[in-house]
């Protein structure tokens, strides 16, 4: 895990890869082990003062993520050492597990649980056999499955910046953590708006928030806006006329809300009856219906029922 001191980078550069973090999660655990994680880490369970013991309470707090992250047989050893990145964790075969946390948080013990959730995180998806390639996108990986499955909003909390200084866990932008925590908040109906401390990260997740609305809010879903609506009528009209295959794909929105029209032809050329596909909202894997109007669509991954309008 990184951890930044120079400017904070915003935005949404990871995006495609965090949706695709969420579809990998819900195609490897499930949409029942998914929400066997339906409560997230309780701030009064990762609590660390100043006064606390400092290998005690890190080994109490390694506890909790393990509790919840379901890894009864795993023991986390923590240990603190100067080092470059903020935490660091060695994937053996267990059942014992070495996390390194940097020196830094001897005195800055409110984030150990944002750093110790990471690691653990590490631990449960090495278990899984569940990676993506690259160390950049594994690193988004892990910070999307800490967030989406409960731990992840302390990262979000360990983002602060003020004129001074800064500080940021983890390769996500705060907004990406927003984001990721907003999905989940909105597919468990949580409220994780209460448990910040930092104004900052507070921010951060009412922007993610409302990328995460948008997701909802594009063609065919019935919950699209009127241009978002228009502009699928004039592609599906075009789709109609010159064929699925000749438009290329009909897109919108550049990612989430990308659609693409094709036909059911049987490869003489001839048309068969028009489809649309578009991602889930939810879990983010494409679904494709008959292009017939309104109708009420079920994703078979997240189980997420979708008012559409193809």
């Amino acid at each position: 895990m990184t951890v930044d001191g120079g400017p904070v980078v915003h935005g949404y550069p990871h995006l495609e890869t965090v949706r695709a973090a969420v579809t990998a999660l819900y195609k490897r655990l499930s949409y029942d082990t998914v929400h066997s994680f339906e409560a997230s880490v309780a701030p009064a369970d990762v609590a660390f003062g100043d006064q606390d013991d400092l290998h005690l309470g890190a080994q109490r707090v390694a506890r909790e993520m393990v509790r919840h992250l379901h890894l009864p047989d795993a023991r986390m050893i923590v240990g603190f050492r100067e080092m470059q990145h903020a935490a660091s964790v060695e994937l053996a075969a267990g059942p014992e597990y070495f996390i390194e946390l940097n020196d830094r948080f001897r005195t800055h013990r409110r984030d150990i649980g944002a750093a110790l959730a990471h690691e653990v995180m590490h631990v449960y998806l090495h278990r899984l056999d569940l990676s993506f390639p690259g160390t950049r996108d594994n690193e988004i990986l892990t910070d999307t499955a800490t967030t989406y499955l409960g731990a992840g909003w302390l990262l979000l909390d360990a983002y602060r910046e003020d004129g001074a200084s800064s500080q940021k866990l983890g390769y996500l932008t705060p907004e990406e953590f927003g984001y990721v925590l907003a999905k989940r908040a909105l597919a468990f109906g949580e409220a994780p708006e209460t448990w910040f401390t930092s104004a900052q990260a507070y921010t951060a997740y009412t922007k993610g928030l409302a990328q995460a609305r948008r997701d909802e809010q594009q063609p065919p879903l019935t919950a699209a806006g009127w241009a978002g609506r228009r502009r699928y009528a004039k592609d599906r009209r075009y789709a109609r006329e010159h064929g699925a295959a000749g438009r290329g794909g009909a897109t919108a929105n550049g990612g989430a809300g990308a659609y693409s029209f094709s036909d059911d032809g049987d490869g003489s050329g001839g048309r068969g009856a028009l489809r649309v596909t578009f991602p889930c909202p939810t879990c983010h894997q494409r679904i494709r219906v008959p292009v017939r109007g309104r109708m009420r669509v079920r994703c078979t991954l997240c189980r997420t029922v979708l008012e559409c309008d193809t």
